[in-house]
Order: C-alpha cells, then structure tokens, then sequence
C-alpha cells in the first residue's frame, strides 16, 4: 500500500477552538513534541499509539483522546492501514491549567457518548452557518470534559518540575523567534550546559531544541490558516529559510507547509 498523506485545516471564528485538523495517514510516525493548546483527538479509521508522559497510550475506537498543552508526546499507526483522524485544538480559556495533571494521568476516555458529541462538534464545525450549533456544543462539551477530569477528592501532589528546567522553558518561549544559543541560555541561568539540557530533558521528556522548533511550527501553523506564505512564515517564527521551516514542519505534521495551506478550509 502507497504511504498516504491527507490533511485539512481551518480555524474556525468559534471562541475557545485554535485550529480543527483532519488527516489521513500511513506510514507516518511524529516525533516527540508539545502543543501550546490541548489536543481532542478521535480517530475513525484505524488506530493510533503514543507515549505521554513516558507512558504508552492507544486510541481504539471508541476512545476520546485529550492530550495537555505543554507535555510532550508522539504518534504512529497501530494498524498496517496507518489512521484516519479528526482533531480539536483548544486553547487553556475553554479547560484550564488545573487539569493538565489528571489529563496526563487519564489521556484516553472510553466513553461512546462522549464520543459521539466530539463527533457532531467536528459535523457543526464543516457547515458554514452554522456557528451557534457549533459554539453551543463546544460548551458543553467544554463542561463534560472537566467534570471528567476534575479530581473528585483531595487533589493530587504537584507534579515535579523543577525550577531550572521551568527557567529554561520561559526563557525559550520568550527567545521564540530569535532563538537564543546553549551557552547564552545556560550564562543567563547560570548553569552548565550540559546540566541544563539534562535538568530540562528529564523534567519534561523532550530536549530543549525540540521544545522550540514544537513551538515555531504551532505558531507557523496559525499564520498558515490565516492566508500567510511559507516564505514570510518562516521569517516570522524563527526558521532560517522556507527549507528549514519545511524540514521541521513536515516532521511534525506530515506534510509541506505549502500542502498544509492548500488543504486549509
């Protein structure tokens, strides 16, 4: 079977939704990376695994998947037919920081139900017009998703994530677009760069360079949706040129930017 590559990609004017993206793949694996938004997944053909947190999940189907903003993660078919998946990406003003926690320990709800109101939320969402429908099922979905998520009883213990490891992230976001190098970066924090690199990857399961070039490209995918060129958007969130932007974006969503804005709606 032919590796197939299949996407589309909007932004929606519905308060709360960054982007919907729906994709068809085999024979793709993502590598290790971080979203700024929470990830809903389902998957309608197929399966998909993937490591959170360390630990391996699976998406079977009647699975609804909610991956945290910041925790890193992969991706890659279960199945020889690769996958066929809707997403949702929602930003912290619809599920907030406090759930990140019990998200990570429970990514993956077997609930038909709940499935099925994802479901319709994708339908409301590919029918211009239809804004109200689709904004009133994101509520309630939003109110659905933190009851499931919201701890019961005592909460539990932070979870660790230590102070220089958390510098280190701040100072990349903030160093987004120009980038800053090791040994500035460890100057600054006063810290060994390889103690840093070890501090940073062991607290959040990624190196310090995939946590950025995860950062650019979900920000490359935001001006992609809003009609910009690879060209400029490359300029604009840190690449060096249009190749290096694709290089890194093709590893991280599966295809071209070029292609990525052709199948945006």
């Amino acid at each position: 079977m032919a590796a197939q590559r299949e996407v589309s990609a909007w932004r929606p004017q519905i308060p709360g939704i960054v982007e919907v993206f729906h994709a068809r793949f085999t024979e793709y694996a993502y590598p290790m990376h971080v979203h700024q938004a929470w990830t809903l997944l389902i998957v309608d053909d197929g399966a998909v695994r993937y490591d959170l947190d360390r630990q391996e999940h699976g998406t079977p189907h009647d699975t609804v998947s909610l991956l945290p903003p910041h925790v890193p993660h992969n991706g890659s078919p279960a199945t020889p037919d690769g996958f066929r998946k809707r997403v949702l990406y929602l930003d912290t003003s619809l599920l907030g920081a406090d759930l990140i926690g019990p998200a990570v320990d429970t990514p993956d709800l077997r609930d038909p139900l709940l499935r099925r109101r994802v479901g319709r939320l994708h339908t409301a969402l590919a029918r211009p017009g239809e804004e109200l429908e689709a904004e009133s099922r994101l509520t309630l979905l939003g109110e659905l998703l933190r009851a499931r998520l919201r701890p019961r009883s005592a909460p539990p213990a932070p979870r660790p994530d230590p102070p220089l490891a958390r510098r280190l992230r701040d100072l990349l976001d903030e160093r987004l677009v120009p980038g800053i190098a090791l040994t500035e970066a460890a100057a600054l924090l006063q810290a060994h760069p390889a103690h840093l690199v070890r501090a940073f990857s062991t607290a959040f399961g990624i190196a310090p360079h995939q946590y950025l070039n995860s950062r650019r490209v979900d920000r490359a995918r935001r001006l992609l949706l809003a009609g910009r060129p690879p060209g400029e958007v490359a300029a604009e969130t840190g690449f060096f040129d249009q190749s290096h932007l694709t290089r890194h974006f093709r590893r991280l969503v599966g295809v071209t930017p070029g292609r990525y804005a052709r199948g945006a709606g």
